[in-house]
């Protein structure tokens, strides 16, 4: 992989689990988070007084089974949902308290996300998909160009810019859907189950590749997952259960690279 990417490398997470290095604020700051869904009997409380910091830099697997609140979490970190209660920090900024266009540019320009089921465009070129961002950011034509081509072959697809999903295998086409995620150069990806519709081999190959992005340009990785040997990438391990932080633990022995691979095991 090249180093075509310039988000600058973040300050190490710290030995303790405090989102916080070396007195630097955490990046993400979550402070007596909960969310409601419905009413009166029907309602569901899916989140519950949670609390968590995330420092600049870091890579940590979210844990839990079905309904712990994981998903919902996620959802609120990437500003795709809202808290019922709590103050959600994102630079020191109070994200509960942004209006709905200003939490959309904050994604525009500080998030990334990569999704199970990768949400390519069918008959759109690979280049084309990762310029979606820009696009919609009302980048020109030629800088959307010139950002796609970089993200692609910063994920190793440097010359299947015009190839569509259906010309690419699912390990390709996960891979271009994180070059459409770090395309803006964010500060966070969110990555929710990524490995889910993969293979052994090929989930590797993707976990390998969000960690050199994590590693080599210290973009910080949050990723969502119920696979133990895809969470072993991580470098923290943060586990709800019933709408809680049931463990929030250093990963001390992280996997550092994936398994080699054939150049025929590889597409």
């Amino acid at each position: 992989m090249g180093t075509p990417m310039s988000t600058p490398m973040s300050t190490p997470m710290s030995a303790e689990i405090s989102g916080q290095a070396g007195g630097v604020p955490p990046l993400i700051r979550l402070r007596g988070v909960s969310k409601r869904y419905g009413s009166g009997a029907a309602e569901l409380l899916a989140l519950k007084n949670i609390d968590l910091d995330i420092a600049a830099g870091e890579f940590v697997a979210i844990m839990g089974p079905s309904g712990s609140g994981k998903s919902t979490a996620m959802n609120i970190l990437g500003c795709l949902d809202t808290p019922s209660a709590g103050q959600y920090l994102f630079k020191g900024a109070h994200v509960e308290a942004l209006s709905r266009d200003q939490r959309a540019r904050l994604r525009r320009r500080f998030l990334g996300f990569v999704f199970q089921g990768f949400n390519l465009l069918a008959r759109t070129s690979a280049q084309e998909n990762v310029e979606l961002p820009l696009l919609y950011r009302g980048d020109s034509a030629d800088v959307r160009r010139a950002a796609a081509a970089r993200a692609l072959e910063a994920v190793g697809l440097k010359g299947w810019e015009h190839h569509t999903p259906a010309e690419l295998s699912g390990g390709q086409q996960q891979r271009v859907a994180i070059a459409r995620a770090i395309v803006t150069e964010p500060a966070v990806v969110l990555a929710d189950e990524p490995t889910g519709n993969l293979d052994t081999l090929r989930s590797h190959e993707i976990m390998g590749l969000l960690l050199a992005l994590n590693r080599d340009h210290g973009i910080t990785v949050l990723m969502v997952t119920h696979e133990p040997d895809m969470a072993a990438y991580a470098r923290r391990m943060v586990r709800f259960v019933d709408g809680r932080v049931a463990t929030d633990a250093v990963n001390l022995h992280p996997v550092t690279a994936a398994p080699a691979m054939s150049a025929s095991e590889s597409i």
